[in-house]
């Protein structure tokens, strides 16, 4: 069982920076392909970014494109989500995940979320 625990949210004036950790414990997922992805309020979860076992192969929303960096590093078991020039519309709670499989078909293990608030 994988357990992720996500941390670094918080509230961040309009064009500020925060990084968002997301540390995994349970199993080593040095194989595994992780992303990030968010619930605004009142709206549906949606895709961020995620990044291949290796760290080599990254995908991003077009909204995040250019502001948010996903990195991770394998040793510590760990994922980043690097955003900067934050706007009103990121305002949401941030899920780090992972798959219990590198083919699953779909992302099954969650993080408890944490919020990111940017104000304007």
């Amino acid at each position: 069982q994988v357990q992720l625990v996500e941390s670094g949210g918080g509230l961040v004036q309009a064009g500020g920076s925060l990084t968002l950790s997301c540390a995994a414990s349970g199993r080593t997922l040095s194989s595994l392909p992780m992303a990030w992805f968010r619930q605004p309020p009142g709206k549906e979860r949606e895709f961020v970014a995620s990044i291949n076992w290796s760290g080599g192969i990254t995908n991003y929303a077009d909204s995040v494109k250019g502001r948010f960096t996903i990195s991770r590093d394998n040793a510590k078991n760990t994922l980043t989500l690097q955003m900067d020039s934050l706007k009103p519309e990121d305002t949401a709670v941030y899920y780090c995940a992972t798959k219990r499989a590198s083919t699953y078909y779909k992302y099954d293990y969650w993080g408890q979320g944490t919020q990111v608030t940017v104000s304007s």
